[in-house]
């Protein structure tokens, strides 16, 4: 099986959010401002069991094709779980939890795509 670059990944895990109604999800390109990932992935979800669906759901079509996250970090209380993919990184989020930490912010030195501009 062909490894799948981060454009690839990345629209395999925005589709797999969609799929589980994923809030707001938005593709920050920082790879031309930050040497730890090409693209983060940042969206958030109504509550608890919608949140580690969506991240189940990102793990298993990625792992459908082959590809391990190389951490999972944020489990135990699902507030803000951050799943590393090497050149792609999520963080999906509670609603509050992401207002708190407001990564678009932090990041918007990196540039705003969307799924049809990878």
């Amino acid at each position: 099986m062909a490894e799948l670059n981060s454009k690839e990944i990345t629209k395999i895990v925005c589709a797999a959010l969609e799929e589980k109604k994923a809030g707001d999800v938005r593709i920050i390109e920082i790879g031309d401002i930050s040497p730890i990932a090409d693209y983060f992935i940042i969206c958030d979800g109504q509550n608890t069991p919608q949140v580690e669906a969506m991240v189940d759901n990102v793990k298993d079509k990625l792992f459908a094709e082959g590809v391990e996250p190389k951490r999972i970090e944020g489990m135990k209380n699902a507030g803000w779980i951050l799943m590393d993919y090497g050149d792609v990184v999520v963080h999906v989020f509670s609603k509050q939890d992401r207002l708190f930490y407001d990564l678009e912010r932090v990041w918007r030195d990196g540039k705003t795509v969307s799924v049809s501009e990878l």
